[in-house]
């Protein structure tokens, strides 16, 4: 199967975004010939914001975001959000890269499944 899974929310506030993620690694460990693409659109693109410090014992979604690009699934940020936010691609968790609205678009039509978290 091929998913799109778009994400909204911001990393921390809401588990949107985490239970995306979680939706995203456990999809690719599953179906590991599907492709999994997440992408990152308004405050869901902090997500792949590397260098988060998260308390003990609480979920680091940078991490969640690299397990799912180490699992083959892709992770692709809106770039305007992410110039809206004042964001740069050398600040991302690596693996992940800025994209377009168009190439969303693309991955949508060629997509079996879309959720949106």
């Amino acid at each position: 199967m091929n998913a799109v899974i778009i994400l909204n929310e911001g990393p921390y506030g809401s588990e949107r975004s985490y239970n995306g993620l979680r939706l995203a690694h456990s999809l690719r460990k599953n179906d590991p010939e599907g492709a999994v693409a997440v992408f990152l659109m308004g405050d869901a693109v902090a997500c792949a914001k590397a260098g988060q410090k998260t308390p003990e014992g609480f979920y680091n979604i940078a991490k969640m975001v690299k397990r799912v690009v180490d699992g083959g699934g892709e992770v692709l940020l809106c770039g305007t959000c992410l110039e809206a936010r004042g964001i740069g691609e050398a600040e991302l968790v690596e693996g992940a890269r800025r994209s377009t609205m168009d190439a969303l678009a693309a991955a949508t039509l060629e997509a079996d499944k879309v959720l949106v978290f």
